[in-house]
């Protein structure tokens, strides 16, 4: 199962950047698993939760032409993707307020 989450945010900096070089991460129970491997397109991420009743992972995709942080939940199987969202959305509006101008989540 996948979600998409699409973040529009104001022009500025990458959030995605913001996002993997911020220490207080691992304080909303979040940890950057891989970045930017050679061979792969630039402005992405994946993130897991450090939670042990989180299951799947984050990937977090930055667009700076249009300024929207695209982000896909994948989970496998059974699991269900509400507590990672949870986690994910609760650190963007605590850590990255004043950049967000609105939030789309689509399931698939």
């Amino acid at each position: 199962m996948q979600t998409l989450v699409q973040i529009i945010c104001t022009r500025g900096p990458s959030l995605r950047d913001g996002i993997v070089n911020d220490a207080k991460l691992a304080a909303h129970q979040l940890c950057v698993v891989e970045k930017q491997r050679s061979g792969r397109s630039k402005g992405w991420a994946k993130l897991h939760s450090t939670a042990p009743d989180r299951r799947g992972a984050l990937n977090i995709e930055w667009d700076a032409a249009t300024s929207i942080l695209l982000c896909r939940i994948v989970n496998r199987g059974a699991a269900r993707p509400h507590l990672i969202l949870g986690d994910f959305i609760d650190y963007i509006f605590h850590r990255h307020r004043r950049r967000i101008e609105a939030v789309n989540i689509v399931p698939r």
